[in-house]
């Protein structure tokens, strides 16, 4: 597993990562997430042993990342911010050279340059100067040489970024095969990238955890956590509607939209669906929707971080 402890980075008197404790065992997919200059990427770059800690240290799989350096980044697969590379190199002659850095037998090689391009997607690129390529396609080149020496541990930073709709559903398909019998972590401020891969999620602000739980765990604590959202086909209905739905028992109080939706959030305790779908049938309301929420995560993240955004 990944062990941090205590983990703290200072640039004079800026505190950028302030005493931070975590693990992560073998398929946990861990989303880190926080604002911007939350101290995500400096987290990232000191367990993937890019930079030295202050104070503090890391654990991978055993081996510390400062001392037993070398055993504990062939563990690892680091994807960084940027992902930087050799610009006037070639996809194929870059990850070639990665390979042989990565110490893969020569017997091996080509296999598993082959099964990477193809994960990847780059066979169309191979032969391109990566400083031509677009973004998404140098983010992918990142990825791959993360991936090459199939690592047990993967460190992400915004692994998604730059990528079309169509190649972020691939990469987070990809990770969530390799989650079995891998242990992932993700530097993202996309909270649907959260909700879509992880298990597990970190929120962190001025380089301090704030919040540990799971992407349900952390939908749970909204308030709009199994609120009932309805909307009505004829607008003149909507505030009979409203004040009926709020002298159901089951509803604390309800909130109205702009675009006329009518959000039901629950008493202490109780689950206002069924009351509220039952009454709807009861005044036969014309409705355009009637669901139940599951909780967002964007309004419990701007709770625990203060407003900031991610």
């Amino acid at each position: 597993m990944i062990e941090v402890q205590g983990l703290t980075k200072e640039y004079g008197r800026f505190r950028a990562v302030d005493d931070l404790s975590f693990r992560v065992a073998p398929g946990e997919v861990l989303g880190f997430l926080g604002p911007n200059g939350a101290g995500k990427t400096t987290t990232m770059r000191i367990v993937a042993g890019f930079l030295p800690p202050t104070a503090g240290r890391v654990l991978v799989c055993g081996s510390d990342i400062e001392t037993q350096a070398v055993a504990a980044k062939r563990r690892i697969g680091y994807l960084p911010e940027g992902a930087p590379s050799y610009p006037e190199m070639t996809p194929r002659s870059f990850l070639e050279f990665i390979a042989e850095a990565r110490g893969i037998a020569a017997s091996e090689r080509r296999k598993r340059l082959d099964e990477v391009f193809a994960l990847l997607h780059l066979d169309r690129v191979l032969e391109q100067s990566i400083d031509t390529l677009s973004k998404g396609y140098r983010r992918r080149v990142g990825l791959a040489q993360a991936l090459l020496h199939d690592p047990e541990v993967l460190i992400l930073d915004e692994p998604t970024d730059g990528l079309d709709p169509n190649q972020k559903h691939e990469v987070r398909e990809l990770i969530g095969r390799m989650a079995k019998n891998k242990i992932i972590v993700i530097s993202t401020h996309l909270l649907e990238e959260v909700e879509a891969v992880c298990n597990r999620a970190i929120i962190i602000a001025h380089g301090k955890i704030l919040a540990d739980d799971t992407p349900r765990g952390l939908e749970a604590r909204s308030r709009f956590f199994n609120a009932v959202s309805l909307k009505l086909t004829n607008p003149d209905l909507v505030p009979a509607a409203r004040n009926a739905i709020n002298l159901l028992p089951e509803v604390a109080s309800t909130e109205l939209d702009e675009k006329g939706r009518i959000t039901a959030f629950p008493a202490p305790g109780k689950l206002p669906l069924a009351p509220i779908n039952a009454l709807a049938e009861r005044q036969r309301w014309p409705l355009a929707e009637l669901h139940l929420e599951s909780g967002r995560l964007d309004e419990v993240f701007r709770s625990i971080t203060g407003g900031a955004t991610a």
